[in-house]
C-alpha cells in the first residue's frame, strides 16, 4: 500500500515538476532596466504635478483663510490639511511606485509593497486618531460656546 502511495506521488510530483521549476524562476525573473525607467520617469513628471497642484492649492488656501475670519479660519486650517495630507499621500505613492520600479525581482517587489501598505496603514491610523482630538475639541469648544450664549439670553430675560 505505502508503496503505490508513493509511487503515485512521484507520478504526481514528475508530471508538475516543470510547473514547479517554472515558478521558482518566475520569482526571481529580472524586470528590464528599461521598463523601470520608464516608470520611474512617469512617477517623476506626475509628482512635479502634484507639487503644482499643492502650490495652488496653498494660495488658494490662504487667500481664503485672509478674506474671511471666524469659523471660516477653522474651515481654511481643515482645508490646509486636506490638501496637505493628499500631498503627502501623492508624494509616498509615487516614492513607492520609484521603489517598486527600482525592483529587480518579484520577491523584491512584493516585499516592498508589503512595506508600503504597512507604512500606509501606520498613517491611517494616526491621521484617525489625530481627527478624532481635534474633532472632539472643536465640538467641546462648540459646546461652550452655546452655553455661554444661552446663559447671556437666560441673563437677558431675567
Amino acid at each position: 500500500m505505502t508503496t503505490q502511495t508513493d509511487s503515485v506521488l512521484n507520478t504526481v510530483k514528475e508530471a508538475f515538476a516543470p510547473v514547479t521549476d517554472a515558478l521558482k524562476n518566475f520569482q526571481n525573473m529580472e524586470v528590464p532596466e528599461v521598463a523601470r525607467e520608464f516608470v520611474k520617469k512617469s512617477a517623476g513628471s506626475a509628482k512635479e504635478r502634484a507639487a503644482d497642484i499643492h502650490a495652488g492649492s496653498e494660495k488658494v488656501t490662504a487667500a481664503i483663510e485672509t478674506a474671511v475670519a471666524g469659523s471660516v479660519t477653522e474651515a481654511a486650517k481643515i482645508s490646509r490639511n486636506i490638501s496637505q495630507a493628499l500631498y503627502q499621500d501623492a508624494e509616498a505613492f509615487f516614492a513607492g511606485i520609484d521603489r517598486l520600479a527600482s525592483a529587480k525581482s518579484l520577491n523584491e517587489a512584493v516585499a516592498i509593497q508589503s512595506e508600503m501598505v504597512r507604512a500606509r496603514g501606520e498613517v491611517l491610523v494616526s491621521r484617525a486618531k489625530s481627527t478624532t482630538e481635534y474633532l472632539g475639541k472643536l465640538v467641546a469648544e462648540g459646546a461652550k460656546t452655546a452655553q455661554d450664549n444661552l446663559s447671556k439670553v437666560y441673563n437677558k430675560t431675567a
